[in-house]
């Protein structure tokens, strides 16, 4: 993957209205308008408790990766809200530590987003 192509869109925002009209409609355009060739959601925080919680923001998370889009979750963050079953049942969902893949990102100078 070409980093200049590569969006990485850093979801903490637990407020819906900022993830639907913001970050998944960006995210999602993004891909089927052909502004960026990669976009890669990275669920973190407060966002996945928001995801556990609420059927429509699921259903944008499902359409963003279905316009090709990659999410990440935070595998800490899941354990400490009881979120693991729930994110590993929707699949599709990378699970793991991020702080350290964060860390490359930001230190190989990619394009970051944060919400």
């Amino acid at each position: 993957m070409n980093k200049n192509d590569t969006l990485h869109i850093v979801w903490t925002s637990s407020d819906p209205t900022t993830v639907k009209l913001m970050v998944f409609m960006y995210a999602t355009n993004s891909l089927l308008k052909g502004w960026w060739k990669h976009v890669h959601v990275i669920m973190w925080g407060g966002a996945t408790k928001l995801f556990c919680e609420d059927a429509e923001i699921r259903a944008k998370v499902r359409a963003f990766i279905e316009a090709g889009g990659d999410v990440s979750a935070c595998r800490r963050c899941a354990e400490e809200l009881g979120a693991v079953a729930e994110i590993e049942s929707f699949g599709d969902i990378e699970l793991f530590y991020i702080g350290e893949h964060f860390t490359k990102i930001l230190k190989e100078g990619e394009r970051v987003l944060t919400f």
